[in-house]
């Protein structure tokens, strides 16, 4: 398979969408009222829950170790990360302030590093995808040098 000849398009694509909703959701979201942020968090929620089943299903069903791997990593920081949002970093962050503006003040900041995160996770997807390519080139050097035209 051919890694430079749009292997990756249909992930760009999709990545683009998401990123797309992100924002256009927290834009739609700036002005407002509290019901509709409680719908649309309950909306994004399930669509989470739901695509994070699809991803592990996916892992499971994959011949390859190292793919089943990496999803159980994900996995497990996505579990990790929703157990310290909901119970750790709420006590962590215990002050002089009233526990209701302690808890917004967690959620604004996972918030903050969630996206700092997924912007690693970007650069990340570049170096996996370049190196790929790399190693892509390397066999079709390799071949050309085995089988001459």
């Amino acid at each position: 398979m051919e890694l430079r000849d749009g292997m990756f398009a249909v992930k760009l694509c999709e990545l683009e969408h998401q990123y797309g909703l992100l924002r256009s959701r927290l834009e739609l979201c700036q002005g407002a009222d509290h019901e509709k942020i409680r719908h649309l968090l309950a909306d994004v929620l399930d669509d989470y829950r739901e695509n994070a089943l699809l991803l592990e299903q996916s892992a499971e069903g994959c011949r390859s170790p190292a793919v089943a791997e990496l999803a159980g990593v994900q996995r497990d920081y996505s579990k990790r990360m929703e157990e310290l949002l909901r119970d750790r970093l709420p006590r962590l962050m215990h002050g002089e302030e009233d526990p209701q503006e302690e808890r917004a003040e967690a959620a604004a900041l996972f918030a903050e590093y969630a996206i700092d995160f997924a912007a690693q996770g970007v650069r990340s997807a570049l170096l996996a995808a370049l190196a790929a390519m790399d190693q892509q080139m390397n066999c079709e050097e390799q071949q050309g040098k085995e089988h001459p035209v």
